[in-house]
């Protein structure tokens, strides 16, 4: 059974930074697409970061947070942890992200929400200006 567990959401000011944790366990990093998604009210889950690992490597950003945001994925007492470093924050940064995972998927740019079968509770990042 997959779980994701995200943390490392609060408030900050416009040019700050975050970093999110997503403690990940229950599959194989080597075959399943990690990502990162963001939700805010009335609007549909965007796809922001997301990250392969092993012989099929693949990383992919959305437009709006290439050069700002970085996606990581670290193996620590065989668990996965699942990063994403948000650097030089903007207000329209502000959602709810969660953590999510594909497995036997591809990370292509393509890949949509809809491959991703396993989803974290979401962390709540706030900017303000």
């Amino acid at each position: 059974q997959v779980q994701l567990v995200e943390s490392g959401g609060g408030s900050v000011q416009a040019g700050g930074s975050l970093r999110l944790s997503c403690a990940t366990s229950g599959y194989t990093a080597s075959t399943t697409c990690m990502g990162w998604f963001r939700q805010t009210p009335g609007k549909e889950r965007e796809k922001v970061a997301t990250i392969r690992t092993g012989t099929y490597y693949y990383v992919y950003y959305a437009d709006s947070v290439k050069g700002r945001f970085t996606i990581s994925l670290s193996r620590d007492n065989a668990k996965n942890t699942l990063y994403l470093q948000m650097n030089s924050l903007k207000p329209e940064d502000t959602a709810m992200y969660y953590c999510a995972a594909a497995p036997w998927s591809y990370c292509s740019d393509a890949l949509s929400r809809t491959a991703f079968t396993f989803w974290g509770q979401g962390t709540q990042v706030t900017v303000s200006s």
